[in-house]
């Protein structure tokens, strides 16, 4: 097996949530490894879709196939079936994609491809939320610009965790609140201009860093670390693709 390419033992684990059934009628399913394992060398290398190299077929037709299946949601399907979390923590935090040039100019304008400029440049916000273990359980996309806690309840979802982690960057009277309600306990520092402040379990605070530690576990796919994709539909699609390889090891 080559670099980059998806092991039986984990192929095993997805080849019957994709689409196409073996031995169906027509082709779908008789190559999904071999895009599977495209799709991986690309997002883990950050090489144009031109630049594919030739064992993995015409490069036109895999970023077409990429292109469907992002709108079909199949990563997004994909995602959700692999994931088994560990919900005594939930902790959520963002970080700031830095857009290539070329994915600017896409038709339908900025506001579309959650494209917008912030301190850390031209680019997309990513908004995680992880799990007790350290692996990604929620994923969200803004324009870079907007606020953390514009995006925190998002990231919550239909869980129902012991505690929520954050920084002082999700600390909000209605987010607190929000938490409360689902008989989780909040785990947040007080901003310093709060005039009461919030106590919180500082112990359990410091597992928070999982929560970067997986950020940066995405980042080492280098279509996730720079966003190179001009629709926010296909970014997202290579993000959710890495995602599954973690909760896939």
């Amino acid at each position: 097996m080559r670099r980059h390419e998806i092991p039986q033992g984990q192929w095993d684990r997805i080849e019957g949530l994709l689409p196409g059934r073996t031995g169906g009628h027509g082709g779908v399913a008789k190559d999904n490894r071999g895009f599977i394992n495209a799709i991986w060398s690309i997002a883990k290398t950050g090489v144009p879709w031109r630049d594919l190299p030739e064992r993995f077929g015409k490069w036109d037709t895999v970023y077409h196939r990429f292109n469907e299946w992002c709108q079909k949601g199949v990563w997004q399907r994909v995602f959700e079936a692999v994931r088994e979390p560990d919900l005594e923590w939930l902790m959520i935090d963002s970080t700031v994609i830095r857009a290539h040039h070329h994915a600017a100019g896409m038709n339908g304008g900025d506001d579309d491809q959650d494209l917008g400029r912030s301190r850390g440049g031209f680019g997309t916000k990513l908004h995680l939320g992880v799990e007790s273990l350290g692996l990604p359980l929620e994923i969200h996309l803004s324009p870079g610009q907007d606020a953390d806690i514009t995006h925190a309840e998002t990231l919550l979802g239909d869980h129902e965790p012991e505690a929520v982690l954050g920084d002082k960057g999700y600390d909000s009277d209605a987010f607190a609140k929000a938490i409360e309600a689902r008989g989780a306990e909040v785990v947040i520092p007080p901003r310093s201009n709060r005039k009461a402040p919030r106590e919180y379990d500082e112990v359990v605070y410091k597992e928070r860093n999982k929560v970067e530690r997986c950020i940066n576990r995405l980042k080492q796919f280098r279509r996730v670390a720079t966003r190179y994709e001009k629709t926010s539909r296909n970014f997202l699609g290579m993000v959710l693709f890495a995602a599954i390889t973690l909760w896939l090891k």
